[in-house]
């Protein structure tokens, strides 16, 4: 790392933060008292930032390519962050040195070819536009690629023999994302998400950020203590949400602890449960200078986690479908909700398994178009799309849709109704056809996409909060889809992130492993010190 001279108004500006993680005296300034200062022309350190991020299920049989990361170069990079907009403190604390971003949609493994690409253009730009004194590793912690154990861990290691081990590392991460070993070391500074769903998300990285900028203009670099306990405990984000009770105290009680003085962050993972390696499981870390505090916090956070652990159920009844739809046609309540959550493409799912939808139009109910109404969002249909497009709106279609990826549970179902929309899809999504069969309107879409708020709805003509049923391809609904039900279950249905575990078939996770083993032993909580990266 090159040795920073930092003028004192700089103190003043790295302080400026959203997010409260320690006492007052860690905060200096507003943002407002600083902005226009002219000591601001001073050294300042040199950041790169690059990351790839995806949730991979080794149980489905998709595969993601480079494409679907959607990749990010360059100043394009900087979209991707509110906070460091030009005009912002933390943009004017550095020089910025982008390199690449890649976003995927949850799915299968990522081909070797596709990490292969990525990593090859990100370790290039950082080769070009070295020295560093930081970088921002903005990570998910849940890709899984063919042929190879721990990406990010490797990614990390990769990085550090481009840029060196003095350089600061700050990373984020999700919640569901997995620390290995390997990644504890190589990183320096590195914490996650505190909210499932992730309404901190943006949060979570400006704080890394912020704690990033905060070390380098102490001097204080590299924290003294990495402290990493694995935790054997492998469950779905649907058990784990903070909205409800242990989850809630369990995070609750993290922010209190990163604000400790000698803290500099406090973190739990949850670990990411559809993908089959040795990596997979919950985890804390604490980083800090004061070892006991750094030592009895990871252990404290840890116990929590495992003495909750009977504790732990799904953010909303649940039941197999059929039961989830009897309830749902019996209740005075709408919209009524119901989660497809086995092919649930937010967290993994291929999205194109058709077994719900089968047996939705299989019920004599949704039969007439009289019947209950019924939004089903939503499923991937191509052939269908192209025949919508050349009938038009108003007009009767019929054409196949979904299991083209995944197939296992139902093949692709002909369907034959009337074209109600056809609208300009995002990127995802590309062509989205609304079709209604019965009393059912079916969102199809030219590739899969995750459908979490009304107006994902709206702007195709429907009307979710009119509806009698909603029945998305999810698991927890997200923020504006929870406030908008009048009530909702869960439906345990087949794919790619089964909610029931038990049918999925583990090889090569850590054994014992709980909920899978419910009588195992307590296992050992204490702290492991993780030596740092130049160590």
């Amino acid at each position: 790392m090159r040795n920073l001279l930092f003028p004192p108004i700089l103190s003043c500006l790295l302080a400026s933060t959203l997010i409260t993680q320690g006492p007052p005296s860690r905060h200096l300034a507003e943002e407002k008292d600083i902005i226009s200062q002219p000591e601001l022309v001073a050294v300042l350190p040199r950041i790169a930032i690059a990351g790839l991020a995806i949730e991979s299920s080794t149980f489905s049989p998709a595969l993601t390519n480079e494409e679907a990361f959607q990749a990010k170069y360059a100043e394009q990079v900087f979209t991707s962050y509110p906070f460091l907009a030009p005009d912002s403190i933390l943009r004017k604390a550095a020089q910025w040195i982008p390199t690449i971003i890649g976003k995927s949609l949850p799915g299968g493994a990522v081909t070797r070819e596709a990490y292969e690409a990525l990593v090859t253009k990100t370790l290039d730009s950082l080769k070009k536009h070295a020295p560093y004194d930081g970088l921002f590793f903005d990570i998910h912690g849940a890709m899984s690629v063919i042929g190879l154990d721990d990406p990010e861990g490797d990614f990390i290691t990769r990085i550090r023999e481009v840029i060196g081990t003095k350089t600061l590392i700050s990373t984020s991460m999700d919640l569901h994302g997995n620390v290995s070993q390997k990644l504890a070391k190589h990183t320096d500074l590195i914490t996650c998400y505190r909210m499932a769903p992730h309404e901190d998300a943006m949060e979570t990285k400006r704080r890394a950020v912020k704690n990033l900028l905060d070390r380098l203009q102490s001097g204080k670099g590299k924290p003294a203590y990495k402290a990493w306990i694995p935790i054997p405990i492998l469950l779905p984000g649907e058990m784990t949400s903070t909205r409800i009770e242990p989850a809630k105290t369990i995070y609750k009680a993290v922010a209190p602890a990163a604000a400790q003085e000698g803290i500099i962050d406090a973190a739990i993972w949850v670990g990411y449960a559809w993908a089959d390696e040795p990596r997979n499981h919950a985890v804390v870390m604490v980083t800090g200078d004061n070892k006991e505090k750094v030592m009895s916090t990871a252990t404290r956070l840890a116990k929590s986690f495992w003495d909750a652990r009977f504790g732990f159920s799904f953010v909303a009844p649940t039941g197999s479908l059929a039961e989830c739809l009897n309830k749902a046609l019996a209740s005075k309540k709408r919209p009524f909700f119901i989660s497809d959550s086995g092919d649930n493409p937010t967290a993994g799912g291929a999205g194109d398994v058709t077994w719900t939808l089968q047996e939705i139009l299989a019920r004599p109910e949704f039969k007439s178009p009289d019947g209950p109404s019924l939004i089903y969002a939503s499923i991937p249909g191509p052939d269908l799309v192209k025949k919508a497009l050349e009938a038009g709106v108003g007009k009767s279609v019929e054409g196949y849709v979904g299991a083209k990826v995944d197939a296992r549970y139902a093949p692709p179902i002909l369907l034959s109704g009337i074209v109600e929309s056809i609208v300009k899809g995002d990127i995802n999504a590309e062509v989205e056809v609304v079709v209604r069969v019965g009393s059912v309107h079916i969102i199809v879409t030219q590739k899969r996409k995750p459908y979490h708020k009304e107006a994902d709805f709206t702007r195709l003509g429907l009307q979710p909060r009119t509806s009698d049923i909603v029945v998305v391809k999810i698991g927890y609904l997200e923020p504006e889809l929870y406030n908008m039900k009048a009530d909702w279950l869960l439906a345990l249905t087949v794919g790619g992130v089964d909610q029931n575990l038990d049918r999925l078939p583990y090889k090569r996770i850590h054994r014992p492993m709980f909920p899978l083993d419910k009588d195992m032993k307590d296992p050992d909580l204490s702290a492991r010190l993780i030596v740092a990266s130049d160590q």
